[in-house]
C-alpha cells in the first residue's frame, strides 16, 4: 500500500503526534510519501523517518493509494485541488479544534492507521461544486468541497447579487455576501449564517445569504443538478470570491455560474464512525443533559 502524508507547517507542540503517525506507519508494510511542503518543515524534526518525498506536481492517481492529512479541516480542504478527480481516498488526523472533516482524534492515531492499512474502512463520496466566469478567476482549480462564497470586503458597502436558477430569476440579494454550499459544507460557514444541516447523500446544495438586508430572505435548498448564475454589482472598488480556502479579489462587476463539479472526493470513513456520531460529538448537535 502506498500512503501519502500532507500537512501545513504547525506548532511544535504537535510534533510528538506527528512522530506517532510515522512510527505507526513504520510498523506496517507500506510505502510512505511525504508532500514536499511537509517534508521541508519536518526536516530534522522527526526521528528515523522512512519516507519518500512526493513532488507537489505529482499525479496522485499513478503513485498513491491513500492520502493522510495532518491538521484541521482547513488542511484537508487544501488537498482537494491536489486530489481533484483521481478518486484517491483521503483521511484527516485532527490537530486543530473542531475536526469535522479531519475526524481522527490525536488519541486514536495508532488505531486509525491500523484500520487504514488493513483496509477496514468504507468510502464516503462527497459531491463538489465548481464556479465559472468570463475571467476564469481560479483557472483549473475552480471547485470546492465545502462552499463557494461571494463576499464584500471588510470596509466596503454591501453588495448586490442577482441570482438565477436554471436561467430563471431566483432573487436579488442585498447584503454582505452569499454562500453556495455543498451538503458537506452545510456544517461549515453556511451553518454559522443560519443555514440548515444537510445529510451528505441528500444530493442538494444550499444558498445562504450573509447578513441580508431583507428580513424575509432565508437560506434555500436546491437540487444539486441546478445551475446557478450570479450577477454581482458593487459600489465599492472590489469584492471577494472564494472556493474553500482559495480566495480571489474581483475589481469589477461580473457574472458567475455555479454548478456540480462532475466528480467526487472520497473521504475515508472508519468502521467505528458515522456521520450522526460526528454531528453529536463534534458539533454537540442535540446535546441535552436529559439524554444522559
Amino acid at each position: 500500500m502506498r500512503i501519502a502524508v500532507y500537512g501545513r507547517p504547525f506548532n511544535d507542540t504537535v510534533l510528538p503526534y506527528v512522530q506517532q503517525v510515522f512510527d505507526a506507519l513504520a510498523l506496517h508494510d507500506v510505502d510512505v510519501y511525504v508532500h514536499q511542503q511537509l517534508y521541508t518543515f519536518l526536516d530534522a524534526k522527526i526521528i528515523n523517518p522512512r519516507y519518500k518525498v512526493l513532488d507537489a506536481n505529482c499525479q496522485l492517481c499513478n503513485v498513491i493509494d491513500l492520502l493522510i492529512t495532518l491538521g484541521g479541516d482547513g488542511t484537508l480542504l487544501d488537498i482537494v485541488a491536489m486530489v481533484r478527480d483521481t478518486g484517491v481516498p483521503v483521511i484527516g488526523i485532527n490537530f486543530g479544534r473542531l475536526g469535522f472533516l479531519a475526524s481522527v482524534n490525536k488519541s486514536d492515531i495508532a488505531a486509525a492507521i491500523m484500520a487504514v492499512v488493513n483496509r477496514q474502512f468504507t468510502l464516503d463520496p462527497r459531491e463538489l461544486i465548481a464556479i465559472d466566469s468570463e475571467a476564469e478567476v481560479f483557472g483549473n482549480d475552480n471547485f470546492a468541497l465545502n462552499d463557494i462564497t461571494i463576499h464584500k470586503r471588510d470596509d466596503a458597502a454591501m453588495i448586490t447579487m442577482h441570482a438565477y436558477l436554471n436561467d430563471e430569476f431566483l432573487n436579488s440579494y442585498w447584503g454582505d455576501g452569499i454562500i453556495i454550499s455543498t451538503s458537506t459544507g452545510s456544517t461549515a460557514y453556511s451553518l454559522s449564517c443560519g443555514g440548515p444541516i444537510i445529510f451528505p447523500q441528500s444530493n442538494t446544495i444550499v444558498v445562504t445569504p450573509v447578513s441580508p438586508h431583507n428580513l424575509n430572505v432565508r437560506p434555500i435548498v436546491l437540487p444539486d443538478d441546478s445551475v446557478l448564475t450570479f450577477e454581482v454589482e458593487t459600489r465599492s472598488a472590489n469584492y471577494l470570491v472564494s472556493c474553500d480556502s482559495r480566495t480571489a479579489v474581483i475589481d469589477k462587476s461580473m457574472k458567475f455560474q455555479v454548478r456540480k463539479a462532475g466528480f467526487k472526493l472520497n473521504l475515508v470513513r472508519l468502521n467505528n464512525q458515522s456521520y450522526l456520531s460526528t454531528l453529536r460529538n463534534k458539533l454537540l448537535w442535540g446535546l441535552d443533559a436529559r439524554n444522559y
